[in-house]
Parts: C-alpha cells; sequence; structure tokens
C-alpha cells in the first residue's frame, strides 16, 4: 500500500522522484525503492514524507482511506459532540457507523474528483 501512495501522491503533485528526494535529503534510488516497494522507509523517514506530502502516515501506510491529518482530528472532534436524537451521547456502535459512513462518502468524493 505504501508503494502505490507514495507514487500516486508524487504524481498528483506532479513532481519528480529526484524532487522529493533532494527535500528528504535521500538519494533518489532510495526513494524509488520505497516507490517500488523493495524498501520500506525508516519511521523518520515515513514522518517526513508524511509532512511533506501533507497526509498522515496513517494513510501512506494504508491504515485510513482519509488524506488530511486534520480531517481525521476533525471528524474525531465532530463524533465526540454528536448527540442522539434523546439528547445522550451516541453509542460506540453508532460512532463508527458514522465513521464508516463519511469515510465512504469522502472516497466517493475523491474518485469523483478524479474522473
Amino acid at each position: 500500500m505504501l508503494s502505490e501512495r507514495l507514487k500516486s501522491l508524487r504524481l498528483e503533485a506532479k513532481i519528480t522522484q529526484k524532487e522529493i528526494a533532494d527535500k528528504l535529503e535521500i538519494g533518489q534510488g532510495t526513494y524509488a525503492r520505497y516507490e517500488k516497494g523493495d524498501r520500506k522507509p525508516t519511521g523518520e523517514i515515513l514522518n517526513d514524507l508524511a509532512k511533506f506530502f501533507n497526509v498522515s502516515t496513517d494513510y501512506l501506510l494504508g491504515n485510513t482511506d482519509i488524506k488530511s491529518k486534520n480531517l481525521e482530528t476533525d471528524l474525531n472532534k465532530t463524533l465526540d459532540t454528536v448527540k442522539s436524537f434523546d439528547g445522550k451521547p451516541i453509542t460506540d456502535s453508532d460512532r463508527e457507523t458514522i465513521r464508516e459512513i463519511l469515510k465512504r462518502r469522502q472516497r466517493e468524493r475523491e474518485q469523483q474528483e478524479n474522473k
């Protein structure tokens, strides 16, 4: 998943492997191996990549489909304040259902934008 996400983000940004490698102060060949899946970045480089592309490390690793670090934080804050119709806090089950619906909708929007 990491290799596909790195390549996709780079192509979206319309930059070369060399440009990313130079910014991160690593070799272009090293970065190329990350995109091919032949090599895994260290935790430090993974964090640097996430910062460079303005995404979360969870997104890079495939743990979430939400690109924005802020979106995930905003979603959590919003779900913390949601009340059910009777004014009580929502259940954990309802919270996860809402989270999945919102994530699915975000993926649909991204797919529409990429068409």
